[in-house]
């Protein structure tokens, strides 16, 4: 019997959305690279709480991203992530 390839989802192509776009670029991207991305993006500007690097504090073109909250977790932020990929 055929071994079925499972598909990872982390690698999965999925567009971003206009607002996530903003940070991470409008090219078809894995879940995986958006996340890196990101961090990318939170460490050259900046936005890590420094009395809690887990915490993450928004700009203006993160907000939209975390639905206008100010600060999000990193565990919520892949939550907020997921509701910007197709």
């Amino acid at each position: 019997m055929a071994e079925v390839k499972k598909n990872n989802a982390l690698q999965k192509p999925m567009t971003p959305s206009s607002e996530l776009a903003a940070v991470v670029g409008s090219g078809q991207l894995s879940r995986g690279e958006v996340v890196s991305k990101m961090w990318d993006y939170i460490k050259k500007n900046n936005l890590q709480n420094p009395q809690n690097k887990r915490e993450i504090v928004a700009d203006a073109k993160l907000k939209p991203i975390f639905h206008g909250k100010d600060r999000v977790s990193m565990f919520e932020m892949n939550k907020h992530l997921a509701q910007h990929l197709k």
